[in-house]
């Protein structure tokens, strides 16, 4: 095993991107017209700091620019650096600003932007904060460099600044990024391709972005999130279509291009139409989550949540929200299963009915309704909501299924009250392999109380050996330190897995140039 550096960091995931369709640099590079696209979701919240969302962080991507980027070898490139350096022991880092950068208000990006945005990003992201946790000092030298001094080793300072998934470190002007990481900036202005029309933008309808005519492309060529990132057409439109027969008609019939998240049930049909390419962006697939909230009876006992652990049979959710077992696995191991790194079937449980039933009894609770959160316009959401509701009900619980979008989910699971005031005891999700390979990225076993995750866990325990990961160089070791933390997850339950798979997309065969990555990327396509 090789250390989590650069390749094992995101090792065999859909990272490992390509360009589809010819690639944007094999073909005509066509400019202007019109991208219609189909979202996964309806955005609703803008500020993809303060939210890991994916609809908000490929939201990010159309507007804001990273200091780093991660290619298609899992290797972390500039993208808003021109260079950088590092002490001979890797405790000071300094990095400067390639030429040409600019705000969509017609400001220069400054150092000093880019310190104040990783800091408010730090406040927020699991991986951020344990870079955080390792800096001494971090400051602008003059306008276009920076200075880290790190107090503690941290052996992924490039791969933090460069993540690729939630949260992404977007660098944000200094005015927004001084917001604090709790609230949400009020303004969406970046530096990247595309400009937020915000005049234009209709929650539960379109969203629309505007190409940036100021915005210098690296010379690269694209690879994964890094390389040129080049705004081909003029203008990009997110049509919502929360009724996925509607979307596949508006696909196969042209009156939209590109259709992200497709339930699985319609593939065979577009498969079948000689104008649809049907791709998995993220080969490795997702992990399917149950997220109890830890600040709320009856999961903040710990054998109410082990209840939940027992409870849950992949199978049957999997059977239920995909269907087809060549688009899923069982998988007992936290970091992702199919050759991770970090793979292991420690501390894994099997489905108990009545070992949950005499849990959730012995945790005390008292019958109250689980408000089960069901956002209904998201099949990988929607379909395990209703699978918990019925195992819930099966070991004794009383059930409140609230039904939703996705937008308005990602919004009420922030909400840390009581169900009563608008809370929540449950939520249901997925995770790119982006988000779950490493104990460095993994959001959801992360314990760090009211800066955790939605759900807001604590666990100190988990939170130093996290620590201790991302400071230790020997790769078996990091191994030891990745199992101890799935023994811990499975005692603890910080969530529960229902099971991995993948997610197809699928455009019409004029967009060239989509690149496979395991976010959504809107650059380099033309029609």
């Amino acid at each position: 095993m090789t250390p989590i550096t650069r390749r094992t960091f995101l090792a065999g995931t859909a990272a490992a991107a390509t360009t589809l369709a010819g690639g944007p640099y094999v073909h005509a590079q066509k400019k202007g017209g019109l991208l219609r696209v189909v979202p996964h979701a309806d955005l609703k919240v803008l500020d993809p700091i303060w939210t890991t969302g994916y609809i908000t962080r490929n939201h990010g991507y159309m507007i804001f620019d990273t200091l780093f980027a991660m290619d298609s070898n899992l290797k972390v490139q500039p993208q808003m650096v021109e260079k950088w350096t590092a002490s001979a022991n890797k405790m000071k880092w300094t990095f400067a600003l390639r030429d040409g950068l600019k705000f969509h208000d017609g400001q220069p990006v400054t150092a000093e932007d880019c310190v104040v945005s990783i800091k408010r990003w730090g406040a927020r992201d699991a991986l951020g904060r344990l870079l955080m946790g390792s800096i001494g000092r971090m400051a602008a030298v003059d306008k276009k460099t920076f200075a880290i001094d790190l107090e503690q080793p941290f052996g992924l300072v490039l791969e933090a600044l460069g993540k690729p998934s939630s949260n992404v470190p977007f660098i944000m002007p200094a005015r927004l990024a001084t917001t604090d990481a709790n609230e949400q900036v009020k303004e969406m202005v970046g530096s990247g391709p595309y400009k937020f029309a915000a005049g234009e933008w209709q929650p539960g309808n379109k969203v629309v972005y505007l190409a940036n005519a100021d915005y210098a492309p690296r010379k690269e060529t694209p690879s994964g999130a890094a390389g040129a990132k080049r705004a081909l057409v003029d203008r990009v439109e997110w049509r919502y279509i929360p009724d996925a027969a509607t979307a596949s008609a508006a696909l196969e019939a042209g009156e939209v291009d590109f259709w992200e998240n497709i339930p699985l049930d319609f593939a065979p049909t577009l498969e079948k139409n000689p104008n649809v390419v049907i791709f998995v962006s993220d080969t490795r697939g997702s992990q399917g989550w149950l997220r109890p909230n830890h600040l709320q009876p009856p999961f903040n006992n710990k054998k109410a949540r082990q209840a939940l652990l027992y409870m849950a049979d992949q199978k049957t959710y999997l059977d239920t929200v995909v269907g087809n077992a060549k688009y899923y696995k069982i998988c007992p191991a936290v970091f992702m299963c199919g050759g991770t790194p970090f793979e292991s079937a420690v501390g894994a449980p099997k489905q108990d009915l009545e070992k949950a039933r005499q849990l959730l009894k012995d945790s005390g609770y008292d019958g109250r309704p689980i408000v089960v959160l069901d956002p209904t316009d998201s099949p990988y959401a929607h379909a395990p909501a209703l699978v918990t509701a019925d195992l819930l009900k099966k070991i004794g619980a009383t059930v409140d299924v609230a039904a939703m979008d996705w937008s308005t989910m990602l919004a009420r699971r922030a909400n840390k009250g009581p169900t009563a005031q608008g809370g929540w005891n449950i939520f249901h999700t997925w995770s790119t392999s982006l988000d779950v390979i490493t104990p460095a990225v993994h959001a959801a076993v992360g314990g760090a109380g009211d800066k955790a995750w939605f759900g807001w866990p604590t666990n100190e325990t988990v939170e130093k050996l996290r620590t201790d990961f991302v400071r230790q160089p020997d790769p078996a070791k990091q191994k030891q330190i990745a199992e101890q933390i799935q023994q811990i997850a499975y005692d603890e339950v910080p969530y529960v897995s229902w099971g991995q798979f993948v997610v197809p997309n699928a455009f019409r065969k004029n967009v060239r140039g989509v690149l496979q990555f395991g976010a959504t990327l809107l650059w380099n396509i033309s029609v």
